[in-house]
């Protein structure tokens, strides 16, 4: 028998099933969906967005380290790597500080993860890049100017 199309009747038979069962009520799609907090990523300003995560009042640290380039072609996609060295690193968050709405991700860390993440980000002009680490019940942060030549958010 043909292994391929072996494959694509199991393939198809699975997405039957899945179809089934949302249609039957069993399985919800925004069941699937992470937690969201409005009220972090709807602040207007960068200390209601650092209220809305929980950080008070951040100390600057040479720990955390910020990979972005200093100058950004294109707004809409801005590669971000943030590295933290601080030992139990629980989150980081991203933060560009002239966008409408601040809060750009937020991660949270499971024990023994590394202090690590990437991402692309939008920006609409020039300002600080800012990550925000929480570690042993502390918040620390660092911070990276990056200039957009071509605006992300509507421009």
């Amino acid at each position: 028998m043909n292994a391929l199309r072996r494959n694509v009747l199991k393939g198809a038979a699975g997405a039957g099933a899945v179809a089934v069962a949302v249609a039957a009520g069993l399985l919800k799609p925004t069941q699937a969906m992470a937690a969201w907090n409005k009220a972090a990523f709807d602040a207007k300003n960068v200390g209601a967005a650092l209220n809305g995560i929980g950080v008070a009042d951040p100390a600057d640290s040479k720990d955390i380290t910020i990979k972005a380039p200093d100058i950004a072609e294109n707004g809409a996609v801005v590669p971000v790597e943030v590295t933290s060295d601080i030992a139990g690193t629980t989150s980081i968050a991203i933060l560009a500080e002239k966008n409408a709405s601040p809060l750009v991700s937020n991660f949270n860390l499971s024990g023994g993860a590394l202090g690590f993440i990437s991402t692309r980000i939008k920006m609409g002009q020039t300002s600080l890049v800012r990550a925000v680490v929480k570690a042993g019940g502390k918040s620390y942060t660092a911070a990276k100017e990056v200039k957009v030549t071509i605006g992300g958010c509507g421009g």
